[in-house]
């Protein structure tokens, strides 16, 4: 099992590479399904994980000029916040047993995986869309609107903070549709938002009396790494849209399959 999260490692970071986004949506599961880590300490050991992943992405978009970096600190700073205090306080005060009805108990762990289903639906949806038709632009001109922005700052940072997920698939949208960004200058100022705010809520775990396996998470982190630069090198000799379609449908199983173990087979 252990060899199969090792593998998984790589996929992660193969998925980011290949098609900007998706493979830190398989983070949590992977830790909890094959090497037994509880959810909660999962979703941390995500938010190292995908940030660190999201920091080398932003890194070679820096390199190609596609990034805003005015939009993504109108967005970023909320999202620091509400991740930060999301990690710190929300996670440590949800209680071990959220709703219980005879013999059906739903744990806290039971309550994080089933959150995170739920996203990894809305992900599988978007990237499935995405996939087959691309977002088009309605205007060239950039709007800061700036309520907007912070409401969809705090929205994923919050969401980023209780299931360990990058929010890319919130964020996009936002910076195409609202803010008025071209589709790459929206990905690459993406994923500068996702790897601050994601090492930013890492740091409140750090405080928050979890025990981190640095060596595991070192060489996890380090295979994920690979996986990108893997995916990169591939992503100029296949179609990333017919990639994101497939991931997306992938994932679609994946949500149902927690579904299933969490709120039936357990």
């Amino acid at each position: 099992m252990e060899i199969a999260g090792y593998i998984g490692a790589v996929i992660i970071g193969l998925s980011l590479g290949l098609i900007g986004g998706g493979g830190s949506i398989l983070t949590v599961p992977v830790m909890v399904y094959l090497f037994g880590i509880s959810p909660v300490l999962a979703t941390a050991y995500s938010l190292f994980i995908v940030g660190v992943s999201a920091l080398f992405g932003a890194f070679k978009n820096i390199q190609k000029g596609l990034i805003n970096y005015r939009v993504a600190i109108v967005f970023a700073i909320p999202s620091f916040i509400a991740v930060f205090l999301t990690r710190r306080y929300f996670v440590p005060w949800i209680p071990d047993v959220i709703f219980s009805s005879g013999d059906f108990v739903v744990s806290k762990s039971i309550g994080i995986m089933v959150l995170f289903a739920i996203i990894m639906l809305l992900a599988a949806w978007s990237m499935i869309r995405s996939g087959k038709t691309s977002i088009q632009n309605p205007t060239s001109e950039i709007k800061l609107n700036i309520p907007m922005i912070i409401l969809e700052g705090i929205l994923v940072g919050f969401v980023t903070g209780l299931v360990g997920a990058g929010g890319g698939f919130l964020i996009i949208p936002v910076l195409v549709l609202i803010v008025g960004l071209p589709m790459k200058h929206a990905v690459g100022t993406s994923l500068l938002i996702i790897a601050a705010k994601s090492l930013f809520g890492f740091v409140g775990d750090l405080g928050a009396s979890q025990e981190i396996d640095w060596m595991f998470l070192g060489i996890f982190t380090a295979l994920a790494v690979v996986g990108i630069w893997i995916g990169i090198y591939l992503s100029k000799y296949i179609a990333g849209a017919k990639l994101k379609t497939g991931f997306g449908w992938f994932v679609l199983i994946m949500a149902v399959y927690i579904l299933t173990k969490e709120l039936i087979l357990t």
